[in-house]
């Protein structure tokens, strides 16, 4: 041991003032263990799972990300479908649309010739029947004028009666045609 002390004490160092400082070196580790490193140590495990969980979210951030992307996308391709649907849809109700318009004015316009048909026939019917009272009183006054002068009252009223029924049953038009 005499050698151990001589080569200490050749560098400065006594025995006792070293088990000193390595007694004192000690106390301030396990002082500095329990004091300082156990609350570093926990506040590095803490900021580790900080960042342990940010990067964790960040990574579901950027899976929710791409499932909002494929989502929209999706999404967008459904609009476009529906719309194209509904513009396709709309297409053929403007068409119906059309045709029942282009259907319902045919008819309106059959229903107008019709009518006016109907009109025109009726107007000819009154004026032919009008005519035909024109040319009967016309008739009858000719016929009266010159059966006056041939014949006696009593005949004339009797030629003219007879010629105004043929007339009015319209037998000299049936006779000449």
């Amino acid at each position: 041991m005499d050698i151990i002390t001589n080569i200490l004490n050749l560098f400065g160092l006594e025995g006792k003032l070293f088990i000193a400082q390595i007694i004192n070196f000690a106390v301030l580790l396990i002082i500095l263990k329990i004091f300082l490193y156990k609350p570093i140590a926990q506040i590095l495990e803490e900021r580790k799972a900080k960042i342990k969980q940010g990067l964790d979210d960040a990574e579901n951030a950027k899976k929710a990300l791409e499932e909002a992307d494929s989502q929209k996308l999706s999404i967008l391709k459904e609009a476009k479908v529906d719309a194209d649907k509904i513009l396709d849809n709309t297409k053929k109700s403007s068409e119906i649309l059309k045709q029942k318009s282009s259907e319902d004015a045919k008819r309106q316009a059959t229903e107008i010739v019709d009518n006016a048909k109907k009109q025109a026939q009726a107007e000819f019917d009154k004026a032919s029947k009008q005519v035909g009272s024109m040319s009967v009183d016309l008739s009858k006054k000719i016929v009266s004028k010159i059966l006056s002068e041939i014949f006696t009252e009593q005949d004339k009223t009797a030629i003219l009666s007879k010629a105004v029924e043929k007339i009015e049953k319209g037998g000299y038009e049936k006779a000449t045609n």
